[in-house]
């Protein structure tokens, strides 16, 4: 008797990209963010800046999101042009394509094991690991998982971390960095002695800031929140990875289509405009633990620190120091 296909055999029949639609997608997001940046230039009236500049930090966050399916080849796998173009724009957002592939596929070999290297994603310590530690130790650790490291993501993740570190340790493995660093301090001293302060506060400023916050936080409440689990590297799993360790972000249809359905990140490589339809289409993909951006779920997955071995849950600082 032949074995039940897995999980992951059954959704592979949904990695189908159709170019004409994921093109679709990219340029329609394109022309929608140029037409965004250039409602905040400093031409256009006052009151206008404002949403505009909103409305740019959303669309960043729609095509960081659909950079990175093209980066995993979700979509357009084969298209040199689609190469070309995300590269482009993983320097523009700073997100240089070389080293969002390194961070993000050992990311993904490794979601949520147990391991000392956090390499793409939050460092998770054991709550024996975080005790022992030095003091510096703890406040680095607890430093990196802070609410304020996340809510300023357009300098500590995106420009510092994925972009002016690598620039600096590994120049030639990651050449675009440099690029990606020089292009946003060139077009923010632009706009600064061109324009003056409110023009860089209005095309770069709100937009990144906005753009870096949702960024951030969505990637660490897709690994850190109430009941996930994690394991070590003998007991780890891509479907357990996927439904107890990876979460079901739900929203509405509006930041559906602003986060490009990353909202389903237990439902993974595959294009993200089949999401719903494979999660509508498998039943055990609706059984992977969620949580939301509604304010209650956002502190409670913020407030998660440490894993507690004994207990085997995430747990806060109120829990350590009870004990």
């Amino acid at each position: 008797m032949s074995e039940a296909p897995t999980l992951h055999a059954r959704t592979k029949i949904f990695a189908k990209d159709n170019p004409i639609v994921s093109w679709w997608h990219i340029g329609s997001t394109a022309l929608l963010l140029a037409a965004g940046v250039v409602g905040t230039l400093p031409f256009v009236p006052l009151l206008l800046r404002a949403p505009c500049s909103v409305l740019t930090a959303f669309l960043l966050v729609r095509l960081f999101v659909i950079f990175h399916d093209q980066q995993h080849r979700a979509i357009l796998p084969k298209s040199r042009l689609a190469d070309i173009f995300m590269r482009i724009f993983g320097m523009c957002s700073i997100c240089p394509s070389t080293v969002w592939r390194k961070t993000h596929d050992d990311h993904h070999a490794h979601n949520c094991q147990l391991r000392i290297e956090n390499i793409g994603s939050f460092p998770i310590m054991t709550r024996e690991r975080f005790e022992n530690s030095p003091g510096m130790d703890k406040l680095k650790y607890l430093l990196m998982r802070h609410p304020l490291t996340l809510l300023f993501g357009y300098v500590t993740v995106f420009f510092y971390s994925m972009s002016l570190l690598p620039a600096i340790t590994a120049p030639r493995r990651h050449w675009d960095a440099w690029p990606a660093v020089l292009i946003h301090l060139g077009l923010a001293t632009f706009l600064v002695l061109g324009y003056g302060w409110m023009a860089y506060v209005f095309t770069m400023g709100i937009p990144f800031l906005i753009a870096g916050a949702l960024g951030a936080y969505l990637f660490y409440a897709q690994h850190n929140f109430p009941g996930v689990l994690l394991r070590d590297e003998e007991g780890w799993t891509y479907e357990g990875a996927a439904l107890d360790s990876s979460s079901h972000l739900k929203t509405g249809r509006i930041l559906s289509w602003i986060t490009a359905n990353i909202g389903y990140h237990h439902i993974h490589h595959i294009p993200f405009y089949r999401l719903p339809e494979v999660y509508r289409a498998i039943p055990e993909l609706r059984g992977a633990k969620t949580t939301s951006l509604m304010p209650w779920d956002v502190a409670n997955c913020l407030r998660l620190k440490v894993w507690c071995v004994k207990s085997q849950q995430l747990v806060g600082m109120a829990e350590i120091s009870k004990n």
